[in-house]
């Protein structure tokens, strides 16, 4: 038995927070809540059970995020949330953002469980007890097995993204992990979808849930959406072409193949613009620095299969691009969300070759059942005829750094030694990650090699590390 949610509050300071809780939510400068956020905070904090459906780039995270938070008890040293993730990517997302919506909380504790990454570092996490830890199913389970990570005191599980976690394989784990959790657990649910899977899921795991629905007019920003048909063959030079047309500073290409992404990345790196590829196949740590490169603007098109770019922190990403159409209309929702967040506008270019029109066909019916009458707006373009001399350059290039937190290693720290001995403005410097053990920091491309020169001939906290430009 579901309820509704009911009418929703619009700000922040309505909600009983604390003090430290509302110190987060200014340092992200969040002024207003986003409806998913108005319709399920307040029944969360109360400490209801909720299933929500809600799109990407809904603020579903800060959502859960601060439910969670509000329930911890920071005096006990035990793990009291669980969040489980379909891929690390988004795993690593959601911790970050947890850390930053607890910026006020002293000595939280969260820690990352995430398959595809080595164990060791994981099981030393879990000596002392994370309050909080976000992980996907197959390693967290794996991690309980172990008897390495305790669930007798969690207060709060969220599922988050849970319609990729079931199409993933995960509903084993996940309902392994819930038996092991205490009845009395806050569960919390998010998913696109509502399908019938989802159903018997909360039906098994939630109590009397509170129902939030947001429907794509009140969650989706503006995006403009445009096709184009275009011959199979040709679509690599019509990517290019609209490339060349529309200049988005940052894209993302969706391919439904991960072979094909490699392929396109290739071509596009042929015809002279900044393009990598991103999909499942790929080592942890070129994956990484694909994210990075791409994140600090060094790398202006990013070739993705879909679960690759689940969890993908790009702020402002002006661009979608569906080289081929998904075969399910909730997939091309998702990937065109990723674009015109926080409300901003934003732009998805779809590629369809004749085969691809029923496709097109189901989602114009899709729409129509949600109410959206809009006729699919279809566009021609010529594909280019050989390489451009135009290709537009990324603003930045990505220095490498042998040497990351196990060396005691910090932002502050590098970025001092590029305006110190380096000589470098602090304009000129972009995003810093810094890894256990390797950091990437993003310079003006056309400083990058006298970076990497003055910094090979100087020192980083009095110490010489290896550092290249990657």
């Amino acid at each position: 038995m579901t309820e509704t949610a009911p009418t929703p509050l619009s700000a922040f300071t309505d909600l009983p927070l604390s003090p430290a809780l509302l110190q987060g939510i200014d340092a992200l400068d969040y002024s207003r809540m986003t409806p998913v956020q108005a319709q399920s905070l307040p029944a969360i904090l109360e400490g209801r059970d909720v299933i929500a459906q809600a799109p990407t780039g809904s603020g579903k995270t800060a959502a859960f995020g601060l439910g969670l938070l509000h329930r911890l008890d920071m005096d006990r040293s035990e793990t009291q949330a669980i969040v489980l993730c379909p891929t690390r990517e988004l795993a690593d997302q959601v911790a970050r953002q947890l850390r930053k919506l607890a910026v006020g909380l002293a000595n939280l504790k969260v820690s990352l469980l995430s398959g595809g990454l080595p164990l060791a570092p994981q099981l030393a996490s879990l000596e002392h007890a994370p309050h909080v830890v976000v992980g996907t199913p197959g390693r967290v389970q794996e991690l309980v097995r172990k008897q390495a990570l305790a669930l007798r005191a969690v207060r709060t599980l969220v599922l988050d993204e849970a319609d990729r976690m079931l199409d993933m394989g995960f509903e084993e784990a996940i309902r392994d992990i819930v038996g092991r959790t205490p009845k009395t657990r806050q569960t919390l649910l998010f998913s696109a979808t509502f399908a019938e899977p989802i159903r018997a899921i909360a039906e098994a795991m939630l109590r009397e849930p509170v129902e939030v629905s947001v429907d794509a007019e009140a969650s989706a920003p503006r995006v403009e959406e445009v096709f184009y048909e275009v011959e199979p063959g040709r679509k690599t030079q019509l990517l290019a072409a609209l490339l060349l047309e529309y200049r988005p500073e940052s894209c993302v290409v969706f391919c439904n193949m991960r072979r094909d992404a490699d392929e396109v990345a290739g071509s596009l790196q042929h015809y002279g613009f900044s393009a990598l590829a991103l999909h499942g196949d790929m080592e942890q740590r070129d994956r990484d620095e694909v994210l990075v490169r791409f994140s600090n603007r060094s790398c202006r098109v990013l070739v993705a299969s879909d679960v690759a770019a689940r969890g993908l922190d790009v702020e402002d990403l002006a661009a979608v691009i569906n080289f081929e159409l998904p075969t399910d209309p909730d997939v091309y929702v998702h990937r065109i969300g990723r674009t015109a967040r926080a409300g901003k506008g934003g732009l998805a270019l779809s590629l369809c070759a004749p085969r691809e029109m029923a496709r097109a066909e189901q989602l114009q019916g899709r729409r129509a059942e949600q109410g959206d009458t809009r006729p699919l707006q279809w566009r021609k373009a010529a594909p280019i005829g050989g390489r451009p001399s135009n290709a537009p350059a990324a603003a930045m290039a990505t220095l490498r750094i042998d040497a990351g937190r196990t060396d005691k290693l910090r932002p502050g720290d590098i970025l001092g030694a590029l305006t110190g001995e380096a000589g470098l403005k602090a304009d000129m410097i972009g995003k810093i990650d810094v890894f256990p053990t390797r950091s990437y920091v993003a310079v003006a491309r056309a400083q990058a090699d006298r970076a990497v020169e003055r910094l090979r001939a100087g020192k980083i906290k009095g110490r010489r590390f290896r550092v290249s430009r990657i």
